[in-house]
């Protein structure tokens, strides 16, 4: 994707972001997109056949760089020679949090909760390739918990408590999820 289309790429997201804040999912419409993002109809079809593919692609955006396996110095913070479970969490708030302009509007609607199924494919991801046997309890209960709790972790802090740090947020999270 070349410059250009990044920008208007990211109009979009912003637009639709703003609007969330303001409006239910449901009663968004594409024009209403369009108008705040002040593209074209056909542009906005170029990059997105819906507002359902949007929201995904919204999601797929942030999520794909929060989660990615290459972990590189950011000028934010630097977590490159950092391979502990508990840093690889912190780092995936961090990113949430730099991302959080578009996280607290998909939460701000009616979409949380497709925000939340998202996050959670993604994040069993992450606790499948980390998470510990533990003989007793059966491996996909303990994800399903695990990915649960931290997912609704994500959902209080977003929730207006945005004085915890990711690392204070990381912390809390493992000192009350054994993984």
């Amino acid at each position: 994707m070349d410059r250009r289309q990044r920008k208007t790429r990211n109009a979009i997201f912003q637009a639709f972001s703003s609007l969330l804040e303001e409006k239910r999912y449901s009663s968004i419409t594409v024009q209403d997109i369009i108008d705040a993002a002040d593209v074209g109809r056909s542009t906005f079809y170029a990059h997105f056949s819906t507002k359902e593919e949007l929201l995904r692609a919204m999601c797929d955006d942030i999520f794909e760089h929060v989660f990615s396996d290459e972990v590189m110095r950011e000028p934010e913070h630097d977590f490159s020679s950092a391979d502990s479970f508990r840093d690889r969490i912190t780092h995936i708030l961090c990113h949430l949090q730099e991302k959080q302009h578009h996280i607290k509007g998909i939460f701000a609607g009616e979409c949380g909760e497709i925000f939340m199924k998202y996050l959670r494919e993604y994040l069993w991801g992450v606790f499948d390739q980390r998470l510990p046997e533990d003989g007793e309890i059966p491996r996909d209960y303990r994800l399903n918990h695990v990915v649960s709790a931290f997912a609704e972790t994500v959902r209080w802090w977003f929730g207006g408590r945005g004085e915890y740090t990711p690392e204070q947020i990381s912390a809390l999270f493992f000192a009350s999820v054994d993984c």
